[in-house]
């Protein structure tokens, strides 16, 4: 557990982050490497099959792991101002939720699945195969919630470090059985999914074995658990905005990923493909918002304004270098980072296409979550959800139709488009990105953020907003 209340703001933050840093590159390196071995070994039409499943897969978890998110800010607070006997309830609480919550959206996911993808307009030929991977898949989010559950708990108590461990098993464990169930033993796009399935389950169950032998304040054991009712509205208060908030970010994947359908199986590809590249390069910014929103919990907590405004630029300041380097290495390599998921060259230039374009604009993404960060720490999550709805649905979305679509229907009238085809839907990604930084910045500048804590501590005078 690490107090965020004390010392260096930059270095406080910098070294939560890392270890965080580290874990969502080994979480994702394991999908990343899921995704090249069935490039590889399976085709391009596997390859899209499973990318059409993400989308479907976030929408599922979204909500809940926004909820998360509450109880973890909801967990900081508590740790901040030293009250440890709410910290344990909070803890228990969350548990619960998250596990009631897994076998709901297993039950909503394997029964509606085929009617999804037709919702989406997924490509014929690539129904069965994202049928098989999706169903197997989701089987599996028992375990998922649960080891995510367990990492956030850690996270709110300043503890970033310890589910490095795990996450780095899960890699490791997923990889060699990818590698076993699909190249030696054949089993295909279904070996994939339960490859992740249990190595999730693995990293869970050792996670929870440790987390009994060492830590106080965790205990697993569904027979002790005290439910809080009060703990819990204080985390969905919080919680539910931003889980709204990502559950509507997978719908306008989902949407989004409908539009692409629209193309073919080689933009399918190709959008996989890419966007897990993609999906791998903003994991700094995204974890240096996390890391903040933990230390603004924190020092709101104890009452520390001042501190919040300085963790604030020092964060823009390092999230922003480190966006600027991989902004550069992917536009120099983009066409051989393409190559490690398939040989058809189409695809690999659709995908350096995608890369050139999305990448070029990752500084804006950087400041959109990092300002959002501040404001989720303080347990304002309700404007980043209007905002997030915003720069995505009116501008993400209809630019992504517009921009890609020679004729467009609306209401029966017949309106023309820009007609770039694909590279529309790439250039309406940064469009959105531009409109919800700009939104974050002059929402943070009114300060109202500093109303919507849990814990009422004194603050420390200030009169100019930063």
């Amino acid at each position: 557990m690490r107090d965020l209340t004390q010392g260096s703001e930059g270095r406080n933050i910098l070294r939560f982050a890392i270890p965080m840093l580290v874990g969502h590159m080994f979480q994702q390196l394991y999908t990343f490497v899921d995704q090249i071995i069935v490039g590889r070994f399976l085709g391009k039409e596997a390859l899209a099959s499973v990318g059409a499943s993400f989308p479907v897969i976030f929408t599922l978890i979204a909500l809940i792991m926004g909820i998360a998110t509450g109880g973890t800010i909801v967990i900081s607070q508590f740790f901040g101002a030293k009250n440890f006997t709410k910290v344990k309830r909070a803890i228990d609480t969350m548990f619960i939720i998250m596990g009631i919550s897994a076998v709901i959206m297993t039950v909503v996911g394997i029964t509606f699945s085929e009617q999804i993808f037709q919702l989406m307009k997924l490509p014929e030929e690539l129904m069965p195969t994202a049928n098989a991977y999706f169903s197997i898949y989701v089987s599996g989010l028992v375990v998922f919630f649960g080891y995510n559950g367990v990492a956030a708990i850690l996270r709110g108590l300043g503890d970033s470090i310890t589910p490095l461990y795990f996450m780095v098993l899960a890699t490791v464990l997923n990889i060699g059985l990818d590698l076993l169930f699909i190249v030696k033993l054949g089993w295909g796009i279904e070996g994939a999914a339960l490859a992740t399935i249990i190595a999730q389950g693995t990293a869970f169950i050792a996670a929870i074995f440790y987390l009994n032998k060492t830590h106080e304040l965790i205990k697993f054991n569904i027979r002790e658990f005290s439910f809080d009712w009060e703990i819990c509205k204080q985390s969905l208060r919080i919680g539910l905005p931003t889980g709204l908030q990502h559950t509507f970010v997978a719908l306008g994947m989902m949407a989004l990923m409908g539009i692409v359908n629209g193309f073919g199986t080689d933009v399918v590809a190709a959008y996989t493909a890419a966007g897990r590249l993609d999906s791998l390069a903003i994991i700094p910014s995204m974890v240096f918002s996390t890391a903040l929103s933990t230390f603004v919990g924190q020092n709101i907590g104890a009452g520390k304004i001042e501190r919040v405004k300085r963790g604030l630029s020092r964060t823009m300041l390092m999230a922003s270098a480190t966006a600027i380097g991989i902004t550069l290495l992917i536009i120099l390599f983009k066409l051989p980072l393409m190559s490690l998921f398939t040989v058809d060259q189409a695809v690999i230039n659709i995908g350096g296409n995608y890369l050139t374009i999305v990448t070029s604009f990752y500084l804006l993404f950087t400041g959109m979550f990092v300002y959002n960060g501040v404001m989720r720490g303080a347990g304002d999550t309700i404007v980043p959800m209007f905002l997030t709805l915003i720069s995505l649905w009116i501008i993400r979305i209809p630019a992504a139709i517009l921009l890609s679509q020679e004729t467009i229907m609306i209401f029966g009238l017949s309106l023309r488009g820009a007609g770039l085809g694909e590279a529309g839907i790439w250039w309406s990604i940064p469009s959105g990105w531009g409109v919800g930084l700009l939104l974050s910045y002059i929402y943070y500048k009114t300060g109202r953020w500093k109303t919507k804590t849990v814990v009422k501590a004194k603050v420390e005078p200030t009169t100019v907003t930063r």
